[in-house]
């Protein structure tokens, strides 16, 4: 596989959404600096966290342009392709329980959902046979 537009964009957004991530999390619960009171930041929250959801779709809808034949498939998906439907459904849950005014649910959907696809599925695509840990690896292997 190498890298064509779609895997660019899918490659940009999810390392984006890597990063934006914490950013949210972190300006809605504050950050305590010793001896001080922590201070929600809502605009930076609300503005992060809309960048992160923007970023989120984007990858998401990527996705579903990229097919695989060389691992374990059904048409081209592989099992890493059942994330679309989890993160878009998660959005919406996560979207749904702010608007009901459930907030610790909305709180519980976003971290969680950025821990499963981010983090672990960030992870995955860093095993050997994919395109990302065939770069990574195999850029590292050569230096020995």
């Amino acid at each position: 596989m190498q890298m064509t537009p779609v895997i660019a964009i899918h490659l940009s957004a999810a390392l984006a959404a890597i990063a934006v991530g914490p950013v949210a999390l972190w300006a809605r619960r504050g950050h305590a600096a010793p001896r001080a009171v922590a201070r929600p930041r809502p605009r930076l929250h609300r503005a992060a966290g809309y960048a992160w959801v923007t970023l989120m779709l984007i990858a998401s809808v990527s996705g579903l342009f990229i097919r695989d034949y060389q691992l374990p498939n059904i048409a081209g998906y592989t099992p890493i392709h059942l994330l679309i439907p989890v993160t878009l459904g998660s959005l919406f849950m996560a979207f749904r329980a702010l608007l009901q005014g459930q907030i610790r649910r909305h709180q519980i959907w976003m971290t969680s959902l950025y821990i499963s696809a981010c983090l672990i599925a960030g992870a995955f695509t860093l095993l050997p046979g994919r395109y990302l840990g065939q770069l990574v690896w195999g850029q590292w292997l050569g230096w020995l």
